[in-house]
Protein backbone atom coordinates (compact mmCIF):
# COMPACT_ATOMS: atom_id res chain seq x y z
CA UNK A 1 0.00 0.00 0.00
CA UNK A 2 1.40 3.53 -0.93
CA UNK A 3 1.57 6.40 1.60
CA UNK A 4 -0.94 9.08 0.68
CA UNK A 5 2.27 11.68 1.43
CA UNK A 6 3.97 9.89 -1.61
CA UNK A 7 2.35 12.02 -4.22
CA UNK A 8 2.90 15.21 -2.13
CA UNK A 9 5.91 16.84 -4.07
CA UNK A 10 9.14 17.06 -1.27
CA UNK A 11 9.30 20.87 -1.38
CA UNK A 12 5.43 20.88 -0.12
CA UNK A 13 6.05 18.71 2.95
CA UNK A 14 6.80 20.55 5.89
CA UNK A 15 7.19 19.24 9.48
CA UNK A 16 5.97 21.19 12.22
CA UNK A 17 7.02 21.02 15.88
CA UNK A 18 3.89 21.20 18.69
CA UNK A 19 5.22 23.20 21.17
CA UNK A 20 2.94 23.21 23.81
CA UNK A 21 3.32 25.92 26.59
CA UNK A 22 1.49 25.95 29.87
CA UNK A 23 1.04 27.95 33.15
CA UNK A 24 4.69 27.21 35.24
CA UNK A 25 6.95 26.50 32.53
CA UNK A 26 10.59 28.34 32.61
CA UNK A 27 11.65 29.47 29.50
CA UNK A 28 14.79 31.23 28.10
CA UNK A 29 13.28 33.93 25.51
CA UNK A 30 16.59 34.83 23.60
CA UNK A 31 16.53 35.96 19.21
CA UNK A 32 15.12 32.60 18.35
CA UNK A 33 11.69 33.47 20.18
CA UNK A 34 11.50 37.42 19.46
CA UNK A 35 13.91 40.11 18.17
CA UNK A 36 13.83 42.21 21.48
CA UNK A 37 15.71 39.63 23.12
CA UNK A 38 18.31 39.38 20.75
CA UNK A 39 22.13 39.83 22.02
CA UNK A 40 22.40 40.55 26.08
CA UNK A 41 18.43 41.12 26.10
CA UNK A 42 17.45 37.61 26.39
CA UNK A 43 15.76 36.73 29.57
CA UNK A 44 14.45 33.48 31.49
CA UNK A 45 10.63 33.57 32.18
CA UNK A 46 8.14 31.89 34.16
CA UNK A 47 4.73 31.44 32.38
CA UNK A 48 1.65 32.37 34.13
CA UNK A 49 -0.93 32.44 31.74
CA UNK A 50 -0.90 31.61 27.92
CA UNK A 51 -3.21 33.90 26.11
CA UNK A 52 -6.07 32.29 23.99
CA UNK A 53 -6.44 35.81 21.90
CA UNK A 54 -6.29 34.80 18.39
CA UNK A 55 -2.95 36.31 16.46
CA UNK A 56 -0.21 35.48 14.13
CA UNK A 57 -0.03 31.50 13.09
CA UNK A 58 2.90 30.54 15.17
CA UNK A 59 2.64 33.60 17.57
CA UNK A 60 1.54 33.54 21.22
CA UNK A 61 1.24 36.00 23.77
CA UNK A 62 2.59 34.72 27.05
CA UNK A 63 2.16 36.55 30.81
CA UNK A 64 4.96 36.28 33.35
CA UNK A 65 7.76 36.72 35.25
CA UNK A 66 11.44 37.72 34.39
CA UNK A 67 13.68 35.80 36.57
CA UNK A 68 16.87 36.69 37.92
CA UNK A 69 19.84 34.70 38.33
CA UNK A 70 18.96 33.25 41.49
CA UNK A 71 15.03 32.60 39.90
CA UNK A 72 13.47 35.32 41.76
CA UNK A 73 10.40 37.14 40.11
CA UNK A 74 11.93 40.67 39.34
CA UNK A 75 9.11 42.01 36.68
CA UNK A 76 5.81 40.87 35.70
CA UNK A 77 5.89 40.61 31.83
CA UNK A 78 3.54 40.61 28.65
CA UNK A 79 5.34 39.28 25.92
CA UNK A 80 4.96 38.42 22.13
CA UNK A 81 6.73 35.47 21.42
CA UNK A 82 7.43 32.73 18.63
CA UNK A 83 6.26 29.62 19.63
CA UNK A 84 8.80 27.52 17.07
CA UNK A 85 11.62 29.26 19.44
CA UNK A 86 10.48 28.86 22.59
CA UNK A 87 13.26 26.55 24.77
CA UNK A 88 13.22 25.54 27.94
CA UNK A 89 15.85 27.04 30.50
CA UNK A 90 18.48 25.06 31.42
CA UNK A 91 19.09 24.24 34.90
CA UNK A 92 21.47 26.65 35.85
CA UNK A 93 19.05 29.32 34.46
CA UNK A 94 16.13 28.08 36.08
CA UNK A 95 17.40 27.21 39.53
CA UNK A 96 15.28 27.91 42.81
CA UNK A 97 12.29 28.96 40.77
CA UNK A 98 9.93 28.37 43.90
CA UNK A 99 7.78 30.62 45.33
CA UNK A 100 8.99 32.64 47.71
CA UNK A 101 7.05 34.95 50.03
Amino acid sequence: MRSPLASVPFQRLRLVAVVVVRPGDVLRLDAASSVQFADDRAITFRVIRVDERPTYEGWVWLTGYELDCSGAAVERREVFVQVAGLRPARPSEARQVGRTR
